[in-house]
Formats: structure tokens, C-alpha cells, sequence
């Protein structure tokens, strides 16, 4: 089985195989900066920040950009940028069973099981610097709540919902 590609399987409607490689073209992921900025901005800060980063457009301290400067950012920032994706858009592709609660991720040292709730909304990084993770890849994933974030899940092979 190739290295990048991940099963989701269990109590699921359909089984389905996804291959984080080609998340780079979905509209869904989003940059892993936003995330992580979350930890050590709280709320207030996070919405202030936004706030000034809005002014200064309205206000015309920048210039907006023009089309074709905005699709060369794009394009630079698909090569540099690391990216991620939430968990949940895969899991309700394969529509988990009525039953199911659980999320286990499968590594190749040890099963790690989640609420499947949590699961739902964990996010998985699946590119670093505009490249595949390669090391203890395909994906790491992060809880929503960043629980794990200096921890994350490294190295999935399947994931199984029961």
C-alpha cells in the first residue's frame, strides 16, 4: 500500500481511502499558521487583531492587491505554506454509522482511540513548507482544543471508526 494514502473503516456506511497528497487543491484546507496562532492569541486578541488587519485595507494604508498579484501570492503560497484539513470533511464521506463513537488512529507503534465527536473536529496536517510530510507521515494530527499540540498524532496508517 502506498505510504500516503489512509483508510477510513469500521462503523462506516463506506469505506474510503484518501490520499492527503492531493489536499493541497482542495478549496477545504486551510494554513496551519491560523492554527496554531490560536494557541497563544485568546479570543479577544485573535478578533482584535483581525479587526486591525481590516482597518488597514478600508483605511488605504496598503493597497488592495490587483488579480495578478493575488494569484502569484496563491501560487507562492502553495509552495511554502504548510497546510491542514479537518478530520470531519473525510469522516462524513464515509458516513460513520448511527452507532459509532469512537475514532481510533492506527500508527505502526501503538492505537491511539478518541470520542469520535473530538475526532470530527481534529485537524490533520498533511503539508509542511509546501511539501508531503514525510517524516512519520502522511498526516499528523492535532485535537481541535490543541491538547496535543506539542504531541501530535504522527505516522497514521488507518483509521477505524467503531
Amino acid at each position: 500500500m502506498n505510504m500516503s494514502i489512509i483508510q477510513i473503516k469500521g462503523n462506516v456506511r463506506y469505506k474510503i481511502t484518501v490520499d492527503p497528497s492531493v489536499w493541497i487543491f482542495d478549496d477545504r484546507k486551510f494554513l496551519m499558521d491560523s492554527f496554531f496562532e490560536k494557541q497563544t492569541l485568546t479570543e479577544a486578541e485573535q478578533h482584535d487583531h483581525e479587526l486591525d488587519q481590516e482597518r488597514v485595507i478600508r483605511e488605504g494604508h496598503t493597497l488592495p492587491p490587483t488579480l495578478k498579484t493575488e494569484k502569484t501570492f496563491e501560487k507562492e503560497r502553495l509552495v511554502t505554506g504548510s497546510f491542514g484539513m479537518k478530520l470531519g470533511d473525510m469522516f462524513k464521506n464515509a458516513e460513520p454509522l448511527e452507532q459509532a463513537n469512537t475514532c481510533e488512529f492506527v500508527t505502526e507503534d501503538e492505537t491511539i482511540a478518541i470520542p469520535l465527536s473530538s475526532a470530527m473536529n481534529s485537524i490533520a496536517h498533511f503539508s509542511q513548507n509546501g511539501k508531503p510530510l514525510t517524516e512519520k507521515g502522511p498526516i499528523h494530527v492535532y485535537f481541535e482544543d490543541q491538547s496535543n499540540v506539542s504531541q501530535p498524532i504522527k505516522g497514521v496508517k488507518e483509521i477505524i471508526i467503531t
